[in-house]
């Protein structure tokens, strides 16, 4: 009898047989339990892009003495798959996609030192800027997307921004979570509508309210004073905090009188010129997520991302629960939240397809070797 046969015999009559099975099966039970489900695999697909402005230039020029340069610098690291750019007036943007498995940390490492050891590219004297690095990687892909809209079109995009801003703040403390962003809105500025007639009737230009606006829009320590064993931080100036503090900034002198801002421009605080619109509308499936036929409307997109090793069933789970704690309070009722992507939902789903044929296959095997062996 060979060896494997003397292994079979000694467990065959053995009592602690039936006990290996059984931590075997807990042991299986609880990897099901542990391990993190999730749609995207956990591996290593590093990307990087490389922002390098250079203010004032045309297309053509950032393309011949930044982009291409740039590429040929980069292209020569290790574990580089695949080197490409875009030009535009003003910006290069190269992106660096390294080989699958190549660790984040060492191609993000590898990518810093070799810009900046190859720095002299180019002239100094030419006004390129620094280069800023924005790395991807597999763990930037949302699990979860939110998509707020109003039925009665009563909220544009700029009132649903500022809805989905106020519950980024609440979403962000939903453990598991690590970046909420918004995507879709205009975004809020305070603007000025510069007076041409006004300003020459007071005697300034747009160049001095510039300058009068950088000057007011500052606040930095001047000092300390000691007093009574105490030390007071003296601080001048202060910051804008509101539309009516733009309004009311001193632009100038004019008769030996201060000239107001509002004198001669006009300050709106409301939303900016869009340059992304996102737009929501019925499908054929509409009806299954309980959304009544009507006309596109304007709507934002909240991307919830998750952080590395975390559980994409749970998260997603979470973060449908604080939604649903938010309707009423921070979501008013006539907007509407329709979930346009739930990583979660099918990383569980796929998982529990996985179980359910490894399941088969074992019972399979076991009879087989039943019939087989008796």
């Amino acid at each position: 009898m060979g060896f494997s046969g003397r292994i079979a015999r000694y467990f065959q009559d053995s009592q602690l047989t039936p006990l290996l099975a059984l931590v075997a099966l807990l042991l299986g039970v609880f990897a099901v339990v542990v391990t993190p489900r999730e749609e995207e695999p956990q591996i290593d697909v590093t990307m990087a892009n490389v922002l390098i402005p250079f203010p004032g230039a045309s297309a053509k020029d950032v393309e011949g003495l930044v982009a291409t340069p740039a590429e040929q610098v980069l292209a020569q690291m290790t574990g580089v798959d695949h080197v490409y750019s875009v030009s535009r007036s003003g910006m290069a943007v190269i992106t660096v996609q390294f080989k699958v498995g190549v660790p984040r940390i060492d191609a993000l490492v590898r990518l810093h030192d070799t810009i900046q050891s190859n720095r002299d590219w180019v002239s100094p004297n030419l006004g390129i800027g620094e280069p800023i690095i924005k790395p991807k990687g597999i763990d930037d892909v949302p699990v979860v997307t939110l998509t707020l809209w109003s039925e009665d079109g009563a909220h544009g995009a700029y009132e649903l921004e500022r809805v989905a801003h106020a519950a980024e703040a609440e979403l962000k403390r939903v453990p598991g979570t690590r970046e909420v962003q918004t995507l879709g809105g205009p975004g809020r500025v305070v603007l000025v509508r510069l007076d041409a007639d006004r300003l020459a009737s007071h005697g300034l230009s747009a160049l001095d309210l510039r300058d009068a606006l950088l000057a007011s829009n500052l606040a930095m320590p001047t000092g300390k004073l000691t007093r009574d064993n105490r030390d007071i931080v003296v601080e001048t100036g202060e910051f804008f905090a509101s539309a009516a503090d733009v309004r009311s900034m001193v632009a100038g002198t004019f008769e030996n009188r201060p000239v107001y801002l509002a004198d001669v421009a006009e300050v709106i605080d409301g939303a900016d010129q869009p340059v992304r619109y996102v737009w929501t509308g019925t499908g054929p499936a509409g009806a299954q997520k309980g959304i009544t036929a009507q006309d596109e409307q304007p709507a934002v997109t909240l991307q919830i991302t998750k952080k590395p090793g975390e559980n994409a069933v749970a998260v997603a789970e979470r973060v449908m629960q604080r939604v649903q704690g938010l309707r009423g309070t921070v979501i008013p009722d006539n907007v509407q939240v329709t979930v346009t992507r739930d990583y979660g939902s099918t990383a569980n789903d796929k998982a529990m397809k996985l179980i359910q044929k490894l399941i088969f296959a074992t019972l399979s095997v076991v009879v087989l070797v039943f019939l087989t062996l008796g």
